[in-house]
C-alpha cells in the first residue's frame, strides 16, 4: 500500500515545489533594480501606444504629428526634472527638497508678470517665442549661478560647503518669496482683462509646443544628461556626506559646483519650455527611491525618468478620457504633489 502511494505523494510534492521554485525565481528577478526600470520602461511604452494610437479624430498622420511633439515634451521635461531632482536632493542631502525650491519658477512668473506690465498682454502674446526662450533661460539660469557664485566664491567659508548650501538654500527660498511678492504687487496694477491673458503663463502646459524650442530643448538636455553620465559613481559617494567624500578622494566643492550648474541648465530649459511645474520632481524621484531597490544612481536616475513618463503621459490620457480636457495636467501634478510633500513632512520631518 505505501509502495504504491509513494511515487503519487512524490509527485504531488514535486508539483507543489515547482511553484515555490518559480515564485522564489521570479522575485528573486524582481528584486533586481535592472528589471524594475524595465518594467518601467514597457509601461511607459504602452502609455504611449494608448496616447497616440487613441480615440484618433482625424487624419492618423496629423494627429501623430502633434501628439509626438507632446510626447517628445513629456520626454524632455521627465528627463530634466526627473534627473536634475534627484541630483539635487543628493547635493543637498534632503529627499524633500527640489530644484524649484531656489526660486526658478517665481522668477519664470515674474518674467512673464514684468513684460505684462511693462509692455502689455498683446506684447507677450507676440512675441518671438525664440528669443522669449533665451531671455528666460538666461535669466534663471544666472540668477542661480550667481547666488552660487556669491555663497560659494572667494575663501572657503566657516562651517564647510554643507553650511553654505544649506544658506544658499535659504537664501534661495527668501528671493522666490520677494520675487513672488513683486508678481503679486505687479499683477494687482495690470488690466484685468491683461491678468487673463498672464494666467495662462502660470500653469505648465504640454499642447502643441514651439517645435524649435522644443529641439533646443531637447539638445540642451541631452548634453546635460551625457555630462552626469561620468559622474554617477560620484554622485553615489556624495551620497554619503560631504566628510566621507572628501575622505574617499572626491574634490567636493568643485563636483558639486558642476552638478548645480547641470541642475541650473536643466530646471532653466524645461521651465521656459511647458512653464513651471513645483512638485512634479518631488514626486518621480521619491517613487524611483522607493521602486529602484537600490541607492546607486545609475538605477536611481534612469527609473526617475521613466516613472516621470509615466506621470505625464498616464496623466494625460486620464485627463483626457476621464476629466474631458476640463483641468489641467499640471494642475493635478501640484495638488498630488502637495498631499505627497505633507506626508513626507509629517512621516520624516525635516530629512
Amino acid at each position: 500500500m505505501r509502495t504504491d502511494l509513494a511515487p503519487a505523494r512524490a509527485g504531488a510534492l514535486a508539483g507543489e515545489r515547482m511553484p515555490r521554485r518559480l515564485a522564489a525565481r521570479a522575485g528573486a528577478l524582481w528584486r533586481h533594480p535592472w528589471a524594475r526600470i524595465a518594467l518601467a520602461g514597457a509601461i511607459v511604452v504602452v502609455l504611449v501606444g494608448l496616447y497616440l494610437f487613441t480615440d484618433v479624430p482625424g487624419s492618423l498622420d496629423y494627429a501623430l504629428k502633434i501628439r509626438g511633439r507632446t510626447v517628445l515634451a513629456m520626454l524632455v521635461v521627465a528627463a530634466a526634472i526627473g534627473a536634475s531632482t534627484v541630483v539635487f536632493q543628493t547635493i543637498t542631502d534632503n529627499r524633500i527638497l527640489t530644484p524649484g525650491i531656489m526660486g526658478f519658477d517665481a522668477l519664470y512668473i515674474l518674467i512673464q508678470t514684468v513684460v505684462v506690465f511693462v509692455f502689455g498682454s498683446m506684447a507677450l502674446a507676440t512675441a518671438d517665442p525664440a528669443t522669449m526662450w533665451i531671455v528666460e533661460m538666461a535669466v534663471m539660469t544666472g540668477f542661480a549661478m550667481l547666488l552660487f557664485r556669491w555663497l560659494f566664491g572667494g575663501r572657503r567659508r566657516a562651517g564647510g560647503a554643507v553650511r553654505s548650501i544649506h544658506l544658499m538654500l535659504l537664501v534661495g527660498i527668501v528671493f522666490g518669496v520677494f520675487f513672488r511678492s513683486l508678481s503679486q504687487w505687479l499683477q494687482r496694477m495690470i488690466d484685468p482683462a491683461e491678468f487673463a491673458v498672464l494666467q495662462d503663463a502660470f500653469f505648465a502646459s504640454f499642447s502643441r509646443p514651439d517645435p524649435q524650442l522644443l529641439v533646443f530643448t531637447l539638445v540642451i538636455v541631452a548634453l546635460a544628461l551625457a555630462a552626469l553620465v561620468p559622474l554617477l559613481h560620484v554622485l553615489d559617494v556624495l551620497a554619503l556626506g560631504e566628510a566621507t567624500a572628501i575622505g574617499l578622494g572626491v574634490r567636493h566643492r568643485a563636483v558639486v559646483t558642476a552638478l548645480f550648474g547641470l541642475v541650473a541648465v536643466m530646471v532653466a530649459a524645461s521651465t521656459a519650455l511647458v512653464g513651471p511645474i513645483m512638485f512634479f520632481g518631488l514626486i518621480v524621484a521619491n517613487l524611483a527611491y522607493g521602486l529602484a531597490g537600490s541607492f546607486r544612481h545609475r538605477h536611481v536616475l534612469p527609473l526617475a525618468i521613466l516613472l516621470g513618463l509615466v506621470c505625464l503621459v498616464g496623466g494625460q490620457l486620464v485627463l483626457e478620457h476621464l476629466f474631458a480636457l476640463q483641468t489641467t495636467l499640471s494642475v493635478i501634478i501640484e495638488f498630488a504633489g502637495g498631499i505627497l510633500f505633507l506626508f513626507l513632512v509629517l512621516r520624516k520631518g525635516a530629512r
